[in-house]
C-alpha cells in the first residue's frame, strides 16, 4: 500500500499557484518550533531537486508558513536532511 503524499499550494511572488509536496515535518527540542521541509519538484542548474523549509504551526487550520530566522535553525534542518540522505543511500546500497 502506497503512503499518501501530503501536498499543498503556495502563491509565488508572481502570483502563480505552485503545488508543493511535504517531504517531512519535525519538532525541534532546541528551538521549540515545528518545521516543514518540502519541494516543488523543480531542479536547480545542477539537476538537484529544490528543497525548502519553513516554520509552521501543526494544529492551525491554515498552513501559515513562517521563514527560518537563524543560522542555528538552518543548521538543525541541514543536519536532519544529511542524516536522511545517508539513510536512503545506505538502504539503496543494502538492496543492491
Amino acid at each position: 500500500m502506497k503512503e499518501e503524499q501530503m501536498k499543498f499550494k503556495v502563491i509565488d511572488e508572481n502570483g502563480k499557484e505552485i503545488e508543493c509536496e511535504v517531504l517531512f515535518t519535525f519538532e525541534s527540542d532546541e528551538t521549540n518550533k515545528n518545521y516543514i521541509v518540502y519541494t516543488d519538484n523543480t531542479t536547480d542548474e545542477n539537476g538537484n531537486t529544490k528543497v525548502y523549509a519553513s516554520v509552521y504551526t501543526p494544529d492551525s487550520e491554515d498552513l501559515n508558513l513562517q521563514p527560518i530566522e537563524t543560522d542555528k535553525e538552518w543548521k538543525i534542518i541541514e543536519t536532519i536532511l544529511n542524516e536522511l540522505q545517508e539513510e536512503v543511500k545506505s538502504s539503496m546500497e543494502d538492496s543492491e
